[in-house]
């Protein structure tokens, strides 16, 4: 009894050794694709031997080469007006030049708009407020356009409002900048 459990693992030990060339004959070549011969059953699984890869390694700084090619741009005309302007919509910026009971007010042309714009006491005047009084101004054909409010108390403070009815929509149906305000501006 003694010898049989003794001779049981070493018959085993060259099949372990010898892993599976040890079961029949194979033809598969080192670094080949590898041909099974199926065996009878059901219950079998063939796998065909193949050689490892390398696992990717991130590269660790070092550039990439563009995924497209540089692109250059034509020069740009240069500008006809000789001013720039920032627009933040809404708001039209103004600029607003005191004079003597007069105020200068330039702003950009917008989309062909006409306008309209008005000076607006700041003094504190307790009921009902006053009308303001527009004055229309024609789109005109320049970078910028320019108006004078006259008939203005000297010292008095003002705010000039500006108005571009027709600026029209953009696409998603927002008005483009329609509207503009100064600050606190006094008459000389």
């Amino acid at each position: 009894m003694r010898l049989r459990k003794l001779l049981l693992p070493l018959l085993a030990l060259p099949i372990a050794l010898g892993g599976c060339g040890l079961l029949g004959p194979s033809t598969a070549t080192p670094g080949g694709a590898a041909s099974a011969t199926p065996i009878a059953g059901d219950d079998w699984i063939i796998v065909a031997t193949g050689s490892a890869t390398p696992s990717p390694a991130p590269s660790v700084g070092g550039s990439r080469s563009p995924a497209l090619p540089p692109v250059s741009f034509l020069p740009a005309p240069p500008s006809a007006c000789a001013k720039s302007w920032i627009v933040r919509p809404p708001l039209i910026p103004l600029e607003v030049v005191p004079g003597v009971g007069k105020l200068t007010v330039t702003w950009p042309r917008q989309y062909e708009s006409d306008y309209r714009i008005t000076a607006v006491k700041q003094p504190l005047v307790s009921g009902s407020q006053p009308n303001y009084t527009w004055q229309h101004v024609a789109a005109g054909t320049g970078c910028t356009i320019t108006a004078t409010i006259s008939g203005l108390k000297k010292g008095t403070p003002y705010i000039v409002w500006l108005d571009a009815p027709s600026t029209g929509h953009k696409l998603d149906g927002t008005r483009h900048p329609y509207s503009g305000r100064s600050g606190v501006v006094y008459p000389l």
